[in-house]
Parts: C-alpha cells; sequence; structure tokens
C-alpha cells in the first residue's frame, strides 16, 4: 500500500468555495496529498466580496490542530487566514511544539475585493512572533507593503520588500506580483538570504482569480509534504496556480474562482 504524505492548513471558510480551507483542500486533493485542516474562522463570502467573518475561540483552534498534529504525521503545513492576535497566538503556541514541521505563512490580511481579514491591531504581532518562525513567507504586493513599509511596484520594489522581510526575520519569502501592472505581472522575487530568483510564469489574462493566494501557499506546502525542496516547492507551485487560472470558473457575479480541478474541464 503506498504511503500517503498529509499536509494541513489553518485558515479560514470559504462560502463560496473559492478560497481558504475550500481552495487548500482542492489544492491538496489534486497533488496527491491527504488534506487535514484546522478552522479559524467563519466567513459569509461569494465571488463579491466577505459580508460577515466569526472567529472561533483560539483553544478551539488548538483542539483541532493537535487532533491532527498527534495522530496523522503531517509533513508540511500552511496557515492563512488567522484574523486576530488571540488566533495568532495559539496558533504560534502549538507550532512551536511542532517545529520540525515545514511552515508556509500566507499573511492574509485584505481581500482583493477590500475586505480586511485580519485586524489592524494583530499585523504587529504577526510582523515579531510568527513571521520569524515560520520557514516561508508568501505576502501579495499589499500584504508586503504592510509588513515591511516598502510600497511595491515594479521588480526592484519587490526585491527591497524581500530583503526587508529578511531584515524583520523571516527565513525566505517570496514576493507575489500577481497584483502588479504589465509587464511585472505575474512575477514573483524569492529571496531567502542566499538565492534571489525572479520566478516569471504565462500571464493569464483572466478576472477571475479569487483564492490564487490561497491555492499557491497550499501548493507549496503540498510539495514539501511530498519531500521536494523549498525553492523547488515554489516553482511547481506557481505553475499550479498558472494552470488553474487558465481554466478559473466564471461563477457568480463578480471574481469567480480559479479552476482547481482543471485536468477534469479538457
Amino acid at each position: 500500500m503506498v504511503a500517503v504524505p498529509v499536509a494541513l492548513t489553518i485558515a479560514g471558510s470559504d462560502s463560496g468555495g473559492g478560497a481558504g480551507i475550500q481552495a487548500d483542500l482542492k489544492t491538496f486533493a489534486f497533488l496527491k496529498v491527504h488534506g487535514t485542516s484546522a478552522l479559524t474562522c467563519i466567513t459569509a463570502q461569494n465571488t463579491l466580496g466577505v459580508s460577515q467573518v466569526l472567529a472561533l475561540p483560539p483553544d478551539l483552534v488548538v483542539a483541532q490542530m493537535e487532533a491532527v498534529l498527534g495522530d496523522l504525521g503531517v509533513s508540511a503545513l500552511k496557515t492563512g487566514m488567522l484574523f486576530n492576535q488571540g488566533i495568532m497566538e495559539a496558533v504560534g503556541d502549538t507550532l512551536s511544539r511542532h517545529a520540525h514541521v515545514p511552515w508556509v505563512l500566507d499573511p492574509v490580511m485584505v481581500s482583493r475585493s477590500g475586505d480586511p481579514l485580519l485586524e489592524e491591531a494583530a499585523i504587529d504581532f504577526l510582523k515579531t512572533h510568527l513571521l520569524p518562525r515560520a520557514t516561508l513567507i508568501t505576502p501579495n504586493r499589499y500584504e508586503a507593503q504592510l509588513l515591511t513599509g516598502v510600497e511595491v511596484v515594479d521588480l526592484p520594489t519587490q526585491e527591497a520588500a524581500a530583503r526587508k522581510l529578511l531584515a524583520l526575520g523571516a527565513r525566505a519569502g517570496v514576493v507575489k506580483g500577481g497584483g502588479l501592472a504589465s509587464p511585472h505581472r505575474a512575477v514573483d522575487l524569492w529571496w531567502e538570504g542566499e538565492t534571489l530568483a525572479v520566478l516569471r510564469t504565462e500571464c493569464v489574462a483572466t478576472p477571475h482569480t479569487h483564492g490564487t493566494g490561497c491555492t499557491l501557499s497550499a501548493a507549496i506546502a503540498a510539495h514539501l509534504a511530498l519531500g521536494h525542496g523549498l525553492l523547488e516547492s515554489v516553482q511547481q507551485a506557481k505553475a499550479y496556480v498558472t494552470q488553474a487560472l487558465k481554466y478559473a470558473l466564471p461563477l457568480g457575479q463578480g471574481q469567480g474562482p480559479v479552476g482547481h480541478f482543471f485536468p477534469l474541464l479538457t
């Protein structure tokens, strides 16, 4: 019997199914990794935006994490929407007891539609207590600016933000360029203190990009669970997101999700 690697997502629920826990579990499944989850928040959202958020009690978040980490042999994990400092403290303390598990930190702060997904008071805690513990942090241009103070508009400012992330204590960072204008759009910048890599891929013209950040961080965690190196995992994850964008789903009245199951659509 073939052993299947296990990955864990610690994130919020997206009732529209395009991002959060739902996107992560679809990504894990596509990449042949068994997905497990610890829910942090429940959101009422669709393709038009987020209308309500309910944070779960931190002790319940921890109970979910320990149930999985204590039994299923997690090989890699990612965190997404943590929302407030209480959840962050609980998650950070729990993961400090499982420091051997690679941790991809997606600093979910604001949705693409502009809805806040992290309480402002928690930003400093994320910077000082979570960022230095994670294996990799994957901010988009707006999150990178909130964390570093660097306005990301092109490749040089992406590099400046990435270097500032490591100066803040990050081990490695990918500053994503999905929100940049052409010709910088879809160009990500990798930095881990020794290797600076510009990660380019085909730029897919679609308005339906909901869940790309969640999907990328989940795909990185899945590849780490499969035993791939960190930079290789990022490169493979970026290729997966590009394909999913090519088969994005024009659902709802707003921004539809990427197509996680694109091989079934051909």
